[in-house]
């Protein structure tokens, strides 16, 4: 139907397909990417690649709603919880977040929670203070966050930050942006001082050997567990992570899994708190994420199981003793090299361009920052590498060097105590824990799982087995446009393809998930009214919806307004009308799934969306269940003006327990 509809060319035979993606693949250019800003090389473990990523009992499974049939996912969950509380020194962890830029500004959403219900009366604008050391995409995301919620987000050197009535908190890089290692006691003394609150960024390889955050008085600790057997993938999927002081934990992002005990006595596991509680209080949740890249988080805390505290210190000691050889050798040509630094070492006093030329004429990517060079090592590393970068700088490899973490600051706590992270160092004692998990989840290798018109699919293997080709999943976020021809052309397919299919001018694949989807999708909408002068704030939400398009109205700064649904769920139309001239010349949006979301059909849907139009509003249409349109209806010509997809749902990219996600939008132009 889609063919004949949209004039798209016949189904591609298996074959046909692979090869279309082979010759994508093979128009990437996999270079050896040294650029850092919280991306590395890292090897994943063949057990794992094999038994997790590339094995549909893990990948096909929904999200662990129901805890009878998920307790082997919830216990690998619990496993990365627990690795990120002892790395971090934290109280409590959640189960994973979708990148680190983002649980940043989840981070500075709870800070901001925190301190404006003690100032109910003052409305000014708060501050929330970023350093300059923090990785560049999450200074963008952090300043893109803040505007709707009140906050303005302000970029200072940490060194010279002051701290007013009005500064709520501040977000530090541990190690920074360009390798450096930082202490901090003196801002976070004055943060705490003025009553303002510490989130660090911070890197769990790196915490290895450093003094964690939590031991020098953070309040919330975010990052990234990329490095920890997650390939590249030119900038994700990869599963964050969030850990905060307890008292703290309610306001916490995302799902925490508990440990509690059933009927019959026996320990069990369940999702605690907040786990879906975007559901439950809508407008009033504390966030809209809903998926938390989980199966990533499980191939992360299967890396820590496989290497255990031992294997992981290890790994951080041969990137440190190389970044230390190579300051070594690079300092000895007369060159300012950082002097403190765990795996990125920073280089000034050469000439930046020619080093980069130098440098790409061996098929190395370097980075410039702030007038010199920055060099992020890896586990990958070898000594050719290391001998190559010294030979870009004119300098003569060493073989020894003195350590560069600060005495101060080096660990001298223990990490990974628990059992689990001490009893499957070998490939069999791995293959059978990972199998032994699997048997005790529900997923699409064994049976349907019928939860609605949003129902998983079974990702075909033809579509999983390109992920693992590194002209795919070798690629740095930051390579160089001209390396990454492959993956445009793949993004403009898709792109193309999507907007044929809801009908829409133009797609972002940009949001990371259908949360991310709706929260980019109603901010394109508000930055619409704004661009043609208007001040429109509220948004009409039919009491029928997912509860997570309350949450994202509001986090982008709208006002909910609820609207009646009858007996059989669909949309009231006269109180839709009456709401909407209520709204008046406020009316920003409707947001409205369509089919619903307990499967009803809006049979009035476009007489919906003329009423919407006709006060001046957007119309946004939630795709959660495109499925059920595709190649029949389209949102476009329904009468929608912004929507989002939940790929996942529709078109089989694979779920895992809750992630990895992935929520394009499409915009009328």
């Amino acid at each position: 139907v889609i063919n004949q509809e949209l004039d798209l060319p016949d189904p591609m035979t298996e074959v046909e397909a692979l090869d279309a993606l082979k010759e994508m693949a093979d128009q990437n250019q996999v270079w050896r990417s040294f650029l850092g800003m919280g991306y590395h090389r890292c090897h994943t473990p063949t057990v794992i690649l094999r038994n997790l990523i590339e094995n549909p009992s893990w990948y096909t499974s929904y999200t662990p709603y129901q805890a009878e049939i998920s307790q082997g996912r919830l216990e690998a969950l619990l496993t990365f919880q627990t690795m990120v509380q002892d790395l971090t020194a934290m109280e409590i962890s959640n189960s994973s977040l979708l990148d680190e830029a983002t649980a940043a500004a989840e981070a500075m959403a709870m800070v901001a929670r925190s301190k404006m219900k003690r100032r109910k009366k003052d409305t000014s604008t708060k501050k929330f203070l970023v350093s300059n050391l923090c990785h560049p995409n999450t200074i963008s995301v952090v300043q893109v966050r803040a505007e709707p919620m009140g906050v303005e987000a302000v970029v200072v050197d940490h060194n010279s930050a002051t701290f007013d009535e009005d500064t709520i908190g501040v977000l530090l890089q541990y190690p920074a942006t360009d390798g450096t290692i930082n202490a901090y006691r003196d801002v976070i003394a004055s943060a705490k001082a003025a009553g303002a609150m510490v989130v660090m960024a911070t890197d769990l390889m790196a915490l290895t050997m450093l003094t964690p955050p939590g031991d020098l008085g953070a309040d919330i600790v975010v990052g990234n567990s990329q490095r920890f057997g997650v390939p590249l993938g030119f900038g994700g999927p990869h599963a964050a992570f969030l850990a905060c002081s307890k008292d703290l934990s309610r306001s916490m992002p995302g799902r925490i899994i508990g440990v509690s005990v059933d009927a019959s006595g026996k320990k069990a596991l369940r999702m605690a708190l907040q786990s879906r509680e975007q559901h439950i209080r809508r407008e009033k949740a504390t966030s809209n994420v809903c998926t938390a890249q989980a199966l990533l988080a499980n191939v992360a805390a299967m890396y820590a199981v496989y290497h255990g505290p031992k294997g992981l210190k290890a790994i951080a000691e041969k990137i440190h003793w190389g970044a230390t050889r190579l300051a070594t050798a690079i300092r000895n040509t007369g060159a300012t090299v950082s002097t403190s630094f765990f795996d990125t070492i920073c280089v000034t006093g050469v000439d930046s361009d020619s080093i980069v030329e130098r440098a790409a004429e061996k098929q190395i990517n370097l980075r410039k920052h702030n007038g010199g060079i920055v060099i992020a090592l890896d586990e990958c590393v070898t000594e050719q590498d290391l001998l190559d970068l010294a030979t870009v700088f004119g300098a003569e490899l060493v073989l020894e060097a003195v350590s560069a973490i600060p005495e101060s600051l080096g660990r001298t706590t223990s990490f990974l105590t628990h059992e689990t992270f001490s009893s499957y160092h070998s490939e069999t004692e791995m293959l059978r824990y990972l199998h032994k998990l699997a048997k005790r989840d529900l997923a699409l290798d064994t049976a349907m799982i019928p939860l609605g018109s949003c129902t998983m699919k079974l990702n075909a293997t033809s579509e999983m087995i390109p992920i693992t080709w590194p002209g795919f999943n070798a690629i740095h976020p930051h390579a160089p446009a001209d390396q990454t021809k492959g993956y445009a052309r793949l993004f403009e397919t898709l792109e193309a393809w999507l907007a044929d299919i809801t009908g829409f001018d133009a797609v972002s694949l940009q949001p990371n998930a259908g949360s991310q989807g709706e929260y980019a999708g109603l901010l394109a909408i508000k930055r619409y009214h704004e661009a043609r002068g208007d001040s429109r704030n509220i948004c009409l939400i039919p009491t029928s919806a997912h509860g997570t398009n309350p949450a994202s109205a509001v986090m982008v700064g709208m006002k909910v307004q609820k609207v009646k649904c009858d007996d059989q769920g669909n949309i009231d139309v006269a109180d839709l009308r009456a709401q909407a001239e209520k709204a008046g010349d406020a009316l920003a949006a409707l947001m409205v799934t369509y089919p619903s979301t307990h499967g009803v059909f809006e049979e009035a849907i476009k007489e919906i969306c003329e009423v919407v139009h006709s006060h001046g509003g957007q119309v946004y249409m939630d795709g959660a269940n495109m499925n059920a349109m595709v190649g029949v209806s389209r949102f476009g010509d329904i009468g929608g003006d912004v929507c989002h997809l939940n790929l996942h749902k529709t078109f089989c990219i694979p779920h895992g327990g809750g992630g990895p996600g992935v929520g394009p939008i499409g915009v009328k132009s």
